[in-house]
Parts: structure tokens; C-alpha cells; sequence
């Protein structure tokens, strides 16, 4: 099967085929979404390296939350297989790294907080959806504003692909690695990205008015 081809498997026939112990299905979304892994450890490989952390580990780990993704998808779920499965691989990282030294890396919570550094280039939620502006909004949100509530309400005025998107976003991926991820091009991300910021400004200037 050629690469052009495992790309356009339907991914809903892909899992069902799976979980019925389809080992060819296995392997095809093992190929289509395999890079995901390798995403995922470098952007973690600041803190993997100063750790120590065996790359065997970490890749066990990876392939394990990897199928758990394939186990647990639903296709009525909000975000679709390849941000599930960036999901469900991160979550395995991170939980190696707490394993590793809670202490030292308190902030790696499964937590959404505007003030959370989520990545090594020391991105956060704010600077992620925010920009320049001298009268942007996001600047306006008080210590106390309730992150969960403010997530599932940005959630719930994006579609399905913007919401892909925005998980994405918030987990402290660039427009290229959400790009190669979703399958989409960079400028197609980065369009959805200004709208979505768009709506989460419309969002904050309705709070704060």
C-alpha cells in the first residue's frame, strides 16, 4: 500500500476493522499516525533528556497510549483519531515524566491554565490565542477566571475541525506540527487559528462587557 493510499483509509473502518483483531487494519494505522509518537518525543525531549529517561521507555510508553487511542476512540467523540491519539500518547509521556520527578515538574497537570508553559519554547495558553494588540481582550482576565468553564465555552462555539485544532493549540503545538497531524496545510491552520481567536476574543468581550 502506498503512502498516498494509507493516508485516504477511512479511519472509522480502519478501528472497527481493529477491535474485530484485524492485524492488517493495525499495522495501516500504526503507519498513518506512527510520526504522532515522534512529535510528541521531541517536543518533550528537553525534559526526557535531563531526566534521563530511556528512549525505549518512553517509546513503550507512546505505543501503549497509542492503542489505548485505538481501543477508546469513538467516532462521536469532539476531536478526531489523530488528535485522540496525540492526546492519549501525551498523557503516557507526562505521566512518565511526573513518574520521574513530580516535584521538579509540577506544571506538567492535565490542566488547561492561561498561565501554564506548555512546551520548552515557553508557550502559554495566553500567548497562544492572543496577539499584539494593545486592546486585546485576553489581557483583560482576571486571576480568578474559572479556565475550566472558559475552555468548554470557547469548545462550544467552534466546529468540529476548529476544535481539533484548538486542542491542539492549547496542548502547545506549532501551526506546522498541527498541519502534518490533522493532514491539513499550514495555511489551512493557520486560517482556522485566526478564527478561532476571532471567536475567543467575541467570547471575553462579551464577559468583560
Amino acid at each position: 500500500m502506498t503512502n498516498e493510499e494509507i493516508l485516504e483509509t477511512n479511519d472509522s473502518e480502519l478501528i472497527m476493522l481493529y477491535r474485530e483483531d484485524d492485524e492488517n487494519a493495525k499495522n495501516i494505522l500504526y503507519l498513518k499516525y506512527k510520526f504522532i509518537i515522534d512529535i510528541l518525543i521531541r517536543k518533550y525531549s528537553a525534559w526526557l533528556n535531563n531526566l534521563k529517561i530511556d528512549y525505549q521507555e518512553i517509546y513503550s510508553e507512546s505505543t501503549v497510549g497509542f492503542s489505548d487511542a485505538l481501543k477508546n476512540y469513538q467516532d462521536d467523540k469532539e476531536a478526531s483519531l489523530p488528535t485522540f491519539i496525540t492526546l492519549c500518547v501525551e498523557r503516557r509521556i507526562t505521566g512518565v515524566i511526573r513518574k520521574y520527578s513530580r516535584e521538579k515538574y509540577k506544571g506538567l497537570q492535565e490542566t488547561y491554565s492561561l498561565d501554564f508553559f506548555y512546551d520548552e519554547s515557553q508557550n502559554r495558553l495566553m500567548d497562544i490565542i492572543s496577539d499584539e494588540s494593545i486592546n486585546d481582550p485576553l489581557k483583560n482576565i482576571i486571576d480568578d477566571e474559572g479556565c475550566e468553564e472558559l475552555i468548554a465555552k470557547i469548545k462550544s462555539c467552534l466546529t468540529v475541525k476548529e476544535n481539533d485544532v484548538f486542542v491542539l493549540m492549547i496542548r502547545g503545538f506549532n501551526y506546522l506540527e498541527i498541519a502534518k497531524i490533522l493532514n491539513n496545510t499550514s495555511k489551512q491552520v493557520d486560517n482556522t487559528m485566526q478564527r478561532i481567536k476571532s471567536k475567543i476574543k467575541k467570547i471575553l468581550n462579551e464577559k468583560v462587557n
